[in-house]
């Protein structure tokens, strides 16, 4: 995996915790450097965290799926960005509640939008790449795009959110394709 395809990844997996982050902003009366840091502090954190436990799980069991572990990381991939492009199709009402800051909200938002972010980290694993250097961009650009997030949606309010998604689930579903695409020798490897 090359540094565009981290970057693209990167930005890929980030938008559930971007579109969330446009619904806190816009419930936000006035948005502040404060509020934007804590939310992407929670969601790059966790955005980190996750592929982290994944690629350590999938590293326990690389050695007996080896064969057609570019099919897993296709897999993976296309169900997760298939699932995110149809969710940014359904009418959420409950993007408007109030959100506070505290733990008690911020932690289940955070675990919400990066557990799809666990299968990322198997699919990093059968792909052999260095996972720290890889987490923490992961995680710096989903701290990055939260924060901006949350001034979006103070700004624009739901108007970005479901385009958000759907572009996220497409850059995901295009990944997996290019690995497979790689694996079957159609496509060069960088």
């Amino acid at each position: 995996m090359n540094l565009v395809d981290l970057v693209v990844l990167a930005i890929g997996v980030s938008m559930d915790a971007f579109a969330v982050a446009v619904c806190i902003g816009l419930t936000m009366e006035k948005v502040n450097t404060k509020k934007m840091a804590i939310v992407g502090l929670y969601f790059g954190f966790f955005q980190a965290g996750m592929p982290l436990i994944g690629y350590q799980v999938a590293k326990l069991f690389a050695a007996m799926i080896t064969s057609y572990d570019h099919w897993i990381a296709f897999g993976l991939l296309c169900f997760l960005g298939g699932k995110m492009i149809i969710g940014s199709f359904k009418k959420d009402d409950d993007c408007c509640e109030e959100i506070s800051l505290t733990p008690v909200e911020m932690f289940p938002l955070a675990i919400a939008t990066s557990i799809d972010a666990l299968a990322i980290g198997v699919s990093l694993a059968f792909l052999n790449v260095k996972i720290i250097p890889a987490v923490s961009f992961i995680g710096a650009t989903t701290f990055s795009l939260s924060m901006i997030g949350v001034k979006i949606g103070n700004v624009f309010g739901l108007k970005f959110r479901s385009n958000a998604e759907k572009a996220g689930g497409a850059i995901l579903m295009i990944m997996g394709f290019k690995i497979l695409l790689e694996h079957a020798g159609i496509l060069g490897t960088a």
